[in-house]
């Protein structure tokens, strides 16, 4: 009945004054929350259970206490901004119903870092919460580890990992910062920055869908030699190989970022090659596609370690972790 953007933030700000009320909060645990967790340890982190929901949906960390009781083991906030940043004109975020798919191109709509700084500080017990940090579109490539250092600072103390987004097709020349040169250098800055801190958290990369088997060589070879933790792979792409939608459709669409089913085999496809290049050990979030539990089986079989969902949550609803949780 809503256009995809005002149906989000309708949705959920319904289900969080919901949850301030007693019964419906028991109503919710009951209904959402799954009896096994199924623990896991990745990077020195206990996870409740492996499903976490990816960056992107919360972007300035409001819904973390519906979001935990909707049983999700992690929720990654962000993507995050040193300032506050509108995004692209509207409308900017659109359903492919008949592909189980989503085209966005927000463009890192956010309130910026010290807002969610704010709301991280009252953050529920319980869930791991990580931290998705960019850049913001004004400014140029050669100051962007100015932005990520920014971001880095304000956020370690209050979340559990953070992650190096350097991956959205949405936001001018990102995607060139996936580089080398840059990556060396970015990661040099940030592990230097973590030394201060006597808790060393995990920082992590997450990498597109859309690499040259030379180029996610080349990124292998970087987290090698960076000592980066992890890999998130993938974010969207930007292919619109196999869709159900029309032609016309998508033109009209335009630009923007492509998730759910339609990036499942070219997530799972990353996620292999990642393992064979990095071993059998290397962490490895494994996001795309997934709406079953046979998804995540998949996702293992390529490689994953954990799992994050976005786009499967938007089409299969608030009890889709408990689902995930039962099938696995």
């Amino acid at each position: 009945m809503f256009p995809p953007e005002k149906a989000h933030y309708l949705a959920m700000d319904l289900l969080s004054i919901g949850l301030k009320l007693p019964v419906i909060r028991i109503i919710l645990k009951h209904q959402y929350q799954s009896n096994t967790q199924h623990p896991v340890t990745f990077l020195g982190i206990n996870f409740p259970n492996p499903i976490g929901l990816a960056a992107g949906f919360d972007k300035d960390a409001r819904w973390l206490h519906l979001l935990k009781n909707l049983g999700f083991g992690f929720v990654e906030v962000g993507t995050v901004t040193p300032l506050p940043q509108d995004g692209n004109p509207k409308p900017r975020l659109f359903r492919l119903k008949k592909d189980l798919a989503l085209i966005n191109r927000m463009g890192f709509n956010n309130q910026g870092i010290d807002a969610m700084v704010t709301r991280l500080k009252n953050r529920p017990s319980g869930l791991i919460v990580g931290g998705n940090i960019g850049k913001n579109k004004v400014t140029p490539n050669d100051k962007a580890i100015d932005d990520y250092r920014i971001c880095f600072e304000k956020i370690y103390p209050w979340v559990d990992y953070i992650v190096v987004n350097v991956s959205s097709p949405n936001t001018p020349g990102l995607r060139e910062l996936q580089e080398k040169e840059f990556l060396t250098n970015l990661f040099r800055e940030l592990h230097a920055l973590r030394s201060q801190y006597e808790t060393q958290k995990p920082i992590l990369l997450k990498i597109a869908p859309d690499l040259t088997t030379e180029a996610l060589q080349e990124i292998a070879d970087t987290v090698q030699e960076c000592g980066i933790e992890g890999i998130i792979a993938t974010n969207t792409t930007i292919s619109r190989e196999g869709l159900i939608c029309s032609k016309e459709t998508l033109e009209a669409i335009g630009a923007g970022g492509l998730s759910g089913a339609p990036v499942r085999e070219k997530s799972n496809e990353v996620i292999a090659q990642l393992r064979q290049m990095l071993g059998k050990d290397y962490p490895v979030m494994g996001v795309g596609g997934i709406f079953t539990a046979k998804d995540i089986r998949e996702k293992k079989a390529a490689g994953a370690n954990l799992y994050q969902v976005y786009t499967g949550f938007v089409y299969q609803g608030p009890g889709m972790v408990k689902q995930l949780l039962s099938g696995l």
